[in-house]
């Protein structure tokens, strides 16, 4: 069997299970149990330090 039969089979079966997986977990990462404060806290960075007059 060649490395090209043996990658391609592990990307049709294992490697495609993997992605999903991944893909799923980095969808639910930022809604995890006491992900708030910090998701609030990133969505707020941007303003820190601006000094607009107001």
């Amino acid at each position: 069997m060649s490395s090209y039969e043996t990658l391609r089979h592990f990307a049709d079966s294992y490697g495609l299970a993997i992605m999903v997986v991944t893909f799923v977990t980095l969808c639910a990462w930022p809604f995890r149990p006491g992900a708030r404060k910090h998701n609030r806290a990133a969505a707020n960075s941007i303003f820190e330090g601006q000094d607009d007059g107001e």
